[in-house]
């Protein structure tokens, strides 16, 4: 998985799979989604990313495998 924050747009691209998408869904005005011939989601587009979250930096946080085992199970 990969996230890109464009700041020239404030928009953020979060990449899930690397398949070629087929079709792309309006979410909401402000959120888009591809999807490939599986049907799978191949990446989300979030547009005005900033002003959705408010004065709010942006920050990930990657958890390690025994915790996502855990996260998982729930």
């Amino acid at each position: 998985m990969k996230i890109k924050y464009f700041e020239d747009t404030d928009t953020i691209l979060i990449t899930l799979l690397s398949h070629e998408p087929v079709e792309t869904q309006d979410w909401d005005e402000n959120t888009l989604v591809d999807i490939d011939q599986q049907g799978n989601i191949c990446s989300i587009t979030i547009e005005h990313a900033q002003a959705r979250m408010g004065d709010t930096d942006l920050h990930f946080e990657r958890l390690e495998r025994s915790s996502q085992k855990i996260l998982a199970g729930c």
